[in-house]
Parts: C-alpha cells; structure tokens; sequence
C-alpha cells in the first residue's frame, strides 16, 4: 500500500512509496502534465532502479473542478494537500465573476505556504536578452502570505473605503492630511509582520547554509517605509546574528574586521570613519554611536571570526529594491540566495526569469518548512489557445518536480532531471517558444519538437 509522507520534530519523512498530489491544471496544464509527469517518474525509476516510486493522487481545482463539482476549489483538495503535505500542480485561471481572487493565492493562504522559492539558473542554449546568462543562479525567498498578498483593499466610492477613511481622519489626522485625493483613492493595507519576516528569513538562511551557498541579501524598500520593509531588513539581521552567529557575518562586520585585519594598530575611531565615509560631518553622538558598533563588533566576534575566518561564513547584506533590479543585470553575481517581501519577490522572481528563458521554464515551490507542506507549481498562465495542442514547453512544471524531488530527499532524481534538460536543450532539441527565438539568433540547427516529444529528449539525456 501507498503510504503517505509524514513530518515529525526530525524533519520530513518520505517513505519509498509516497502518495503525491497533483492537479494538471487548466488550459495547456493537461499537456504540461501528461510530458512533466513521464520525466518525474523516468527520474525516479533510473536513479533508483525501480525501489522507489511515486503514487500519483489526482485532485481537483480550477476549471475541471468547477466542472465537475460546481466549486472551484472543493474542500477534498484542501484536505488531500493537508493529508499527504507534498504535492504539485499545472497553471490554473482565476475564476470569472469575483469570489476567489486567486485560487493560487488562496491555496497559499490556506495552507500558509509562507515561502516562495523561486530558483533561478540559465541551461546552456536557451536563448537570452544578456550577454552572460551563465552568472544568473540565485534562489529567491518571497514571502507568501503578508505584504499585497494579505488582500486587504478598500475600492475607491465604496462605502468600506469611505468608512475606513473616516476612522483614518478621526484616530490619526496627520496620516490622513497625507492622502491627496482621498476622496477618489482606492485604499490598500501592507502588513509586515515580525513573525511573518522572521520565519522567511530563518529559513532562507538555513538553505543558504545547507547548500553551502555565499550570500543571503534583505531586498527592500526601507529608505521609504520604514516601519514595514525597514524593519523587515532589521529583523533579519537581528535574526542572523542572534540564531546563527557562528555561521554568519553582516556586511559592516565584515568592513570592522577587515579593517582590523589590515592594520593592527587602527582605532576604534579610524574604523568607524573607514565604514561611514560621512562620519567627520556627524554629531558627537552619532560618532560615539558608530564607535561603540565597531568595539562591539570586535569585543563579540574577533575571537570566533577574525583573522580571515569570517570569510567562509554567509554573508548577510540589504539591498535598495529598486537598485537591485539594476544590479541583477549590471553586477550578478553579486547575488545568491535573496530574501524579500512579497510584491519585490514577484518582480526580481519575473525579471531573474527573463535573463534565463522567461517564466515558460521558471519552477515555483510554496513551502511551510514548519508543517512540512508543500506545493510545487508552474509559474506561468494557463494559455487556453494552445491546449491540447502538444505545443508548450513543459519545463516549469518539469523543474518544478525537480524541486519536489529535491525537497523530498531525493537529490539522486532531482540531479538526473537537472542532466536531461541540460542535455535535451544542449541538444537544441526544444518547443516552438525556444526554437523561434534560437532561430532569430542565426541558429539553424535547432529541433522544433512538441510538448510531449521534448519529455522523451530529457529523458533521453538522463
């Protein structure tokens, strides 16, 4: 008998035979899904000569949902997410006509698949708007369920948006003179919480140590609001240096002991000028300020990080939303794994994916690392003109599974689905999406193959 994952207080527990939840999705999905499902399966039974195997349990959501059952997302979908924690899913449309605003968002919610990772790496051969694809291969963690996420929203004229106003004027008058036409405005509320912040962050910080990658960098608008992404960046470095300070180092710990590093003799006070460039036009007390973090620094780290040490530690830095849409292009590798809020994770998630093929090869995992759920998911629409065609790339819900399978342990399949779409792509053996844009760069030799013949060629090349 089939037998479903479990978590405990060790972590996930996936038996040889689990029960996994799927949903094909709308439009193209069952097309997707019928190639995707091939390649996870070949993954598996190579990798592990046929003593593992995954139980595939159909469940339903969006239109072939509505269809069958008059409800868009039933309740059994739920249960069996909650029942077998890991599962995956095909693009799905939001229904017409209000209720639901997303089902996407709404099983994220429900479930509090608080993470987003959203890895992004470039496959040599896939055509690109960069000249160096190759630096591209970061993970970001978006939060999932604050931010604009959290749906609070007030529509300009309604009568919500007049008394939600009115309240605003009466208990915080200053705050309301602030709205220019409030009269006109529609209203949105951003709640960014500590709690919401710091278990995003942690768990970023301990893929980023288990996968021995180098950077862990805050994404925000801090300079702006204060108060929700500001302090989203100071709770994580609090969190980094409380919970993991033998593992981390934060950028200006860095400048303070690398400073000292290069001369022995150099003051307190000739540190903190080489970390704040602006230090002889501060105050007295801004000085002392940045003279005590530097002896700080020192008295607490230089036993356990000085002398060089610090630089095989994760490196835990803040960057500007705005600059680092900037800098994923100009300076790339710069950066590893990210941690954001939600709406700066949908935007770098989208244009990280555009130097590396576009979101028609972009996974998606939403992750509650304390529950142990999990649903991996194709990150583009659902493109009805072309179902079941046997015409669309299949490769977002391919990797999604890769990540799956990562997640569940099984690195020996994940690594085999990494190899066959190397070598299929390699191959130029690929869909119209690509072969039309690998042909616009001069490249005669490519393959048009459809959806279904581009499963046989990565599992071809596993």
């Amino acid at each position: 008998m089939p037998t479903p994952i479990t978590m405990s207080a060790s972590g996930l527990s996936v038996p040889n035979d689990p029960i996994i939840p799927f949903i094909e999705g709308d439009g193209t999905g069952p097309d997707i899904w019928r190639a995707s499902v091939r390649v996870i399966d070949a993954a598996v039974a190579k990798a592990y000569n046929n003593s593992k195997k995954i139980h595939w349990h159909e469940t339903l959501a969006g239109e072939k949902a509505f269809n069958k059952t008059g409800n868009w997302l039933p309740d059994q979908t739920l249960e069996d997410f909650k029942k077998y924690l890991v599962g995956i899913k095909g693009p799905l449309s939001t229904p017409v006509g209000g209720g639901i605003r997303s089902l996407n968002v709404a099983l994220r919610q429900i479930l509090d698949l608080y993470v987003c990772l959203r890895p992004v790496q470039w496959f040599k051969g896939v055509p690109s708007p960069v000249k160096r694809p190759q630096d591209c291969n970061m993970v970001i963690f978006r939060e999932n369920c604050e931010d604009i996420y959290a749906g609070i929203e007030f529509k300009e004229g309604s009568p919500e948006a007049a008394k939600f106003l009115a309240a605003l004027k009466e208990a915080f008058p200053k705050e309301f003179a602030k709205i220019r036409f409030a009269g006109t405005s529609g209203i949105g509320i951003k709640p960014v919480s500590k709690e919401g912040s710091e278990r995003l962050i942690r768990s970023a910080i301990q893929y980023a140590l288990k996968n021995k990658r180098k950077s862990l960098t805050l994404v925000h608008k801090g300079n702006i609001m204060k108060f929700t992404e500001g302090a989203f960046k100071d709770w994580g470095y609090a969190l980094a240096t409380r919970e993991f300070r033998a593992d981390t180092i934060t950028e200006r710990e860095s400048w303070i002991l690398g400073n000292k590093e290069a001369n022995s003799d150099l003051s307190a006070e000739g540190n903190a000028k080489a970390i704040d460039p602006g230090y002889d036009m501060m105050t007295p007390d801004q000085k002392a300020k940045i003279v005590k973090e530097v002896e700080s620094v020192l008295a607490a780290i230089w036993a356990t990080h000085g002398g060089g040490k610090w630089k095989t530690k994760l490196l835990i830095k803040d960057s500007i939303a705005d600059i680092t849409l900037q800098q994923i292009l100009t300076r790339t590798k710069d950066f590893d794994v990210v941690a954001t809020m939600n709406l700066n994770g949908d935007y770098l998630s989208d244009a990280l994916a555009a130097q590396v093929g576009g979101i028609g090869i972009a996974p998606g995992g939403n992750i509650n690392y304390h529950t142990g759920h999990a649903i991996f998911e194709a990150t583009h629409g659902t493109a009805p003109k072309y179902a079941n065609l046997d015409q669309v790339n299949p490769g977002s819900v391919i990797l999604s599974g890769e990540m799956m399978l990562r997640y569940m342990g099984w690195t020996e399949a994940a690594d085999l689905i990494i190899k066959g779409m190397d070598g299929a792509i390699a191959a130029k053996t690929v869909t119209y999406d690509f072969e039309r844009l690998m042909k616009a760069e001069g490249d005669t030799q490519v393959k048009k193959v459809k959806c279904s013949e581009f499963a046989d060629a990565v599992i071809g090349k596993m």
